[in-house]
């Protein structure tokens, strides 16, 4: 890396670090209420809150080294998560109140990525899963692509192959650039999360979609960072960060330091506007998600970037020529 790269890899890192530490502070802000099995709750202001902040912590423990302060957080969080679920047996309970929800499922599967396991939920949702019901639920595509994600992170079969699944999505049609807009965003945004396993896997995003994107996704950023979507803007950051190949150090390095001006002292980002009010704190309803994708975001960003230069380093120990060592 050059000095300019490592500088720019580091402020990247100290926003990721900000946000994880506002979402630390404000845990319980993610904890379940006694509303979380009331028969009208809410689930996005419960259990979708807390799947999120599971999922987070899940990635951001992937791309760091276990003794890496961060790591060590997202492992505090990640545990205190789990526990707000009875470890794993309060989804035994949504099993049983609404047995075809899929989001319970979609929630677990992150936990399960980790090793975190309940034996007794997994052997009920087996028993649904084979079900036509189960099989032929009409979900969004980018839905259903959540859902066959989750059973593969679960152990469950697979009950449709994922690329029958993206080929039915609005970003798999490779449409006309000039159709982007907001729903458009975060539904392509979440066809590269569920394809890749939330930036694990870039090769498994096919190559025509691969260079759609790679073609369009620096306007597209432009334009959500110049209209303040912080919320979106990150997650693009996060796609970026999700496809095979070297990553657009342009593109990274401008768009963070467009996207730093929205953090709060604090660390919080708010999801929509809010420019320069780094002293007045957005309630935890209007920036928790974003919080969660800046920091989401920023490990990626900051694992392709050393990935990037390492491939660069050892080429060069090779003469340029990337001999296997």
């Amino acid at each position: 890396m050059t000095a300019h790269e490592v500088r720019a890899t580091r402020e990247v890192r100290a926003l990721g670090a900000a946000a994880l530490a506002w979402v630390s502070a404000h845990r319980e802000g993610f904890a379940l209420g006694d509303d979380a099995l009331a028969e009208h709750g809410n689930v996005n202001t419960t259990w979708k809150p807390l799947g999120e902040l599971a999922q987070v912590c899940v990635c951001v423990r992937r791309h760091t080294d276990p003794a890496d302060p961060l790591h060590v957080l997202a492992s505090d969080l990640l545990s205190f998560t789990w526990q707000q679920t009875g470890r794993g047996a309060l989804f035994v309970e949504l099993q049983r109140l609404e047995p075809f929800a899929t989001y319970p499922l979609e929630i677990y599967a992150a936990f399960a990525s980790a090793g975190l396991r309940h034996a007794g939920y997994e052997s009920a949702t087996a028993t649904v899963a084979r079900t036509r019901g189960w099989h032929l639920t009409e979900q969004e595509p980018n839905r259903r692509m959540s859902v066959l994600n989750s059973e593969r992170r679960s152990g469950l079969p697979e009950h449709e192959d994922m690329p029958l699944a993206l080929r039915r999505t609005w970003l798999a049609g490779l449409p006309e650039p000039w159709t982007f807009e907001l729903a458009a965003g975060y539904t392509l945004t979440h066809v590269i999360f569920h394809l890749t396993d939330w930036g694990l896997t870039p090769q498994a995003v096919p190559p025509p979609v691969a260079a759609y994107l790679r073609h369009w996704l620096a306007p597209w950023l432009d334009t959500c960072l110049e209209d303040e979507q912080w919320d979106l803007s990150c997650e693009l950051l996060a796609v970026a960060s999700s496809l095979p190949g070297p990553p657009d150090l342009v593109l990274f390095q401008e768009a963070w330091a467009r996207l730093s001006v929205a953090q709060n002292d604090s660390g919080a980002v708010p999801e929509v506007g809010g420019r320069g009010s780094r002293t007045t704190a957005p309630d935890f309803i209007d920036c928790y998600h974003s919080t969660l994708m800046t920091a989401f975001a920023a490990v990626l960003t900051v694992n392709r970037l050393r990935e990037t230069a390492g491939d660069a380093e050892t080429a060069a120990a090779d003469g340029g020529l990337g001999v296997p060592g």
